[in-house]
């Protein structure tokens, strides 16, 4: 979707002028409230957001609409996320004032050798890292659901899977981007009967307006909303996953199946400014990489630079970031990464000292391509319950659809997040991302991932963001911190124009009207290569609980024409 060029122009008006000014403080504010006067979700389908809405009203919490927006999402965003694919789950919970972190991410089989994917010349099959049984790795996300109920929830699986098995079986409206993705992915969906199954059910091809039903889909969902783990994992829906994969040439076990296991790690901690950001550790590289950058602008006082200089600093904060998780960061079950090092000040402070005032630091093997530009991949969504407890979520199935490959009988789409290994160390992933061995495959491990679900806290202002898109999670999360610290409102932050760079290529990437002619002609003088002019790219969900106005807020990103934000205020 295009944003027009009217309604880019306001939102650059709003957001930039706004960011030039400093964040007034409270002087006047009451003590800050203990609980949010309601409820609040943004999500990427408003069916989820519904769904997650629902579970509130009859009585469950954060963790159950979580549970609840989740799967919608998994039943309505296919071309984005799915119970074939994995998640992470930052949690707050209220009562015990203790923050989580739910690790839901895929493993790859032990039959996933970096070999596997070398084609007869030793070169990258992307292929089978793309498309089909060997690009799937073990799904995270049912296990995701089942924990989240077991432990943090209140209702039972019956009640907040309700509504994704309706919607499952009784279908929804198939809009623009779900039927212009799957145009894109056709050729490599259409090679399976499972897939074709499920996309070419009425005889042609998904179109805008047609009603998408998923009566496999709801079967499974069913057995995982009475059997839990087991639903899944282990019995029927296992046999018809298992046989699905080895019809097409795959070599998933029953044992990698049932030994999936949900892990929770230490949040990643560290301040900025006035804030506490609580962010995604390892196996995310988002919140080691946000750290590292926001201690690298700490050194620059970004409302009173000019817009240049502002993007210039920015965009060299997040190049020396992107080298270092392209080098260090991997599974922590299998990696010793040097985080500790990586998000310290000092570390910082180095790092800043190589930043030249008015000129780009070249990165190493340079590349003149633009950064592959990430479209409708992974899904967000943030809520705040009435208690205060908070879920900042992002999940995915890696590329558009995935895999492509829906195993019969199961309408489970897989993965594709092998391709987010280094498959072969050195060369580029699908988002021009590359790695070496910190990230390279093995059986049970997990791949490093961008999502980047964070919570900012200040005395007066809570907040849960994320977004999708890639690579560029990581820089979405990171403008809509500096969009709030500098004063923003939820809605500004989601609206705001985006800029990206990821070291490899050396480029800045920006949406079209996110920077002016007078700076980008600045930026090139200083020697970056600007591709301005982008497709609009991302989906930033908030939420915001401002403790001192005793107010909430929601920002739902209006690039996308079917998210959708609410506020319910306690009666």
């Amino acid at each position: 979707m295009l944003i027009p060029s009217r309604m880019i122009r306001v939102i650059l008006s709003v957001a930039l002028a706004t960011l030039l000014l400093s964040l007034t403080p409270f002087a006047d504010a009451k003590k800050p409230s203990e609980k949010p006067p309601g409820v609040a979700i943004a999500a990427a389908h408003g069916l989820a957001t519904d769904a997650g809405l629902q579970i509130l009203r009859d009585g469950g919490n954060a963790f159950d609409a979580a549970i609840a927006v989740s799967s919608t999402l998994a039943v309505v965003e296919p071309i984005s996320s799915g119970i074939g694919g994995g998640g992470f789950f930052l949690l707050h919970d209220a009562n015990k004032d203790r923050d989580i972190f739910l690790d839901a991410r895929e493993t790859a089989p032990a039959s996933a050798t970096p070999q596997a994917y070398l084609d007869k010349d030793g070169g990258l099959d992307r292929d089978r890292a793309e498309n089909g049984p060997w690009s799937a790795g073990i799904p995270g996300l049912p296990a995701a659901l089942v924990h989240l109920q077991k432990h943090y929830g209140r209702l039972p699986l019956k009640t907040t899977l309700a509504p994704a098995i309706r919607i499952a079986r009784e279908g929804f409206p198939i809009y623009a981007r779900l039927a212009k993705g799957y145009g894109s992915r056709r050729t490599v969906m259409e090679r399976y009967p499972g897939t074709r199954a499920v996309f070419l059910a009425d005889g042609d091809a998904p179109e805008e307006g047609e009603v998408l039903k998923q009566p496999d889909l709801a079967r499974t969902l069913e057995l995982l909303a009475s059997k839990g783990f087991d639903g899944f994992y282990r019995g029927d829906t296992a046999d018809k996953l298992l046989a699905g994969v080895k019809a097409e040439g795959g070599q998933w076990t029953a044992a990698e199946l049932a030994s999936y296991r949900v892990r929770e790690r230490e949040p990643l901690r560290f301040k900025y400014r006035d804030w506490d950001i609580v962010t995604a550790p390892p196996p995310s590289s988002g919140g080691v990489a946000l750290a590292e950058m926001l201690h690298v602008l700490e050194g620059w006082d970004l409302s009173k630079l000019d817009a240049a200089h502002r993007t210039h600093v920015i965009a060299e904060a997040m190049r020396r970031a992107f080298r270092d998780r392209t080098i260090y960061l991997g599974d922590p079950d299998f990696v010793e990464a040097p985080v500790a090092r990586l998000i310290s000040r000092d570390y910082a402070a180095g790092l800043r000292a190589t930043i030249h005032p008015d000129k780009a630091t070249p990165s190493d093997l340079l590349s003149g391509q633009p950064a592959p530009l990430e479209d409708d991949e992974t899904t967000h969504f943030s809520i705040i319950d009435a208690d205060g407890n908070r879920v900042s979520a992002t999940q995915t199935v890696n590329l558009l659809y995935g895999s492509g490959l829906i195993p019969p009988g199961t309408g489970v789409l897989l993965n594709d997040e092998m391709d987010d290994f280094a498959l072969r160390p050195g060369t580029p992933n699908a988002f021009g991302v590359m790695g070496f061995a910190a990230n390279a495959p093995q059986a049970g491990k997990r791949m490093l991932s961008s999502m980047t679900p964070t919570f900012m806290l200040s005395p007066q202002r809570v907040t849960a963001l994320g977004a999708r898109g890639g690579s560029r999670i990581i820089t979405q999360v990171l403008l809509g911190i500096l969009g709030y610290d500098a004063g923003l409102r939820a809605q500004q932050v989601s609206a705001s124009p985006r800029f990206h760079h990821q070291w490899m290529p050396d480029a800045i990437s920006a949406e079209a009207g996110a920077l002016d002619a007078g700076t980008i002609a600045a930026l090139q003088a200083m020697g970056h290569k600007v591709n301005a002019g982008e497709s609009v790219w991302g989906d930033v969900e908030t939420v915001e609980w401002n403790r001192a106005t005793h107010t909430l807020s929601v920002g739902s990103d209006p690039r996308n024409p079917v998210a959708k934000a609410e506020v319910v205020l306690a009666p």
